[in-house]
């Protein structure tokens, strides 16, 4: 008799130390995955801080585009406008006018230019082309730059729109309205 009872007890105590093992596994498991999702909470949050535009912006003239010409092998930047504020650097919230044109024959495929809305995002985050991560790095508050992108640093061989062809070496005015340092 006693010795059935030492079994069921030994028996009970394996099934606890068994149950609070997995208990902790998965507490340990889970708890870094709330810690992860709090993080990307916060990440989601300043894309949506950098995001947030007025619709109040002031609308713009159209810019004096870059006239067609041949294949772009290198990415080109000019300033059109030198800027006075804080020079923009990778992590940087830009708030930006654009009007964009194919670099082939000047058609005009996207611009903001003339709406009363901006566009904003995250210098260095990937979240724009390879050719305005790159082009807009020391640009100045208030300033206004031409970027002429080559197709490997635009779309590639990825056709974005039916405005956009596959391969096609861009054109692009920018003008950042404010930096939002990071």
């Amino acid at each position: 008799m006693a010795r059935m009872r030492d079994r069921v007890f030994a028996g009970m105590g394996a099934l606890l130390f068994f149950g609070s093992a997995c208990a902790l596994t998965v507490f340990v498991i889970l708890n870094p995955g709330k810690d992860n999702a709090s993080n990307t909470s916060a990440q989601t949050s300043q894309q949506q801080a950098c995001s947030d535009t007025s619709t109040s912006e002031p609308t713009l003239a159209v810019p004096d585009i870059y006239k067609p010409g041949g294949a772009v092998t290198e990415l080109q930047t000019t300033d059109l406008e030198p800027g006075t504020g804080p020079a923009a650097k990778d992590g940087d919230c830009l708030v930006v006018k654009y009007y964009g044109t194919l670099a082939s024959n000047g058609t005009k495929f996207d611009e903001n230019f003339t709406s009363g809305s901006a566009f904003a995002f995250t210098l260095g985050q990937g979240q724009v082309i390879q050719g305005w991560d790159k082009g807009m790095v020391g640009l100045k508050a208030g300033g206004m730059r031409r970027l002429v992108i080559p197709a490997a640093l635009g779309y590639g061989s990825q056709s974005p729109s039916s405005s956009i062809p596959a391969n096609s070496d861009l054109v692009f005015v920018v003008k950042l309205l404010r930096v939002q340092n990071s």
